[in-house]
């Protein structure tokens, strides 16, 4: 698909999604989504952002991303602390994080399987349930 196709079909996937298409919010859509299913946090996005020559604040990046997951198009993960990650991958999925590196991947789908869930209170349902694995290097016996 060439460049312009591309930002025709993010433009689309914006609007689809509720949101004006807007010169920022297209742009950072574009990095977002153009490189398949990932995960960043907003500061990574406002890096990436300033290399491909988009001026943005951080703020900006941080409103387009909770405007972004509001609307469906992203997946918070709250990972480490303070430390957020927005997810491309919006099905649901579960995750690895490795301690030290502040990187998560996905588990590729398999035999996690969550029981025993509390009843959530009246009138609220469970919308899903994230699984996070920290993982660090074997230590020495």
């Amino acid at each position: 698909m060439d460049s312009h196709k591309a930002s025709i079909a993010v433009e689309t996937r914006v609007r689809d999604a509720g949101l004006r298409p807007t010169r920022q919010r297209i742009a950072l859509a574009e990095l977002l989504f153009a490189k398949g299913d990932r995960h960043l946090s907003a500061e990574e996005l406002h890096e990436e952002a300033l290399s491909a020559g988009v001026p943005v604040s951080l703020a900006t990046v941080y409103n387009a991303l909770h405007q972004f997951t509001e609307s469906g198009l992203l997946r918070i993960l709250a990972v480490e602390g303070s430390k957020t990650y927005f997810d491309t991958n919006t099905s649901d999925h579960h995750h690895f994080f490795i301690e030290g590196e502040n990187r998560v991947f996905d588990i590729e789908s398999g035999p996690v399987t969550v029981t025993n869930l509390p009843e959530p209170p009246e009138g609220m349902e469970i919308a899903n349930v994230d699984i996070v694995v920290r993982l660090r290097p074997k230590r020495p016996a």
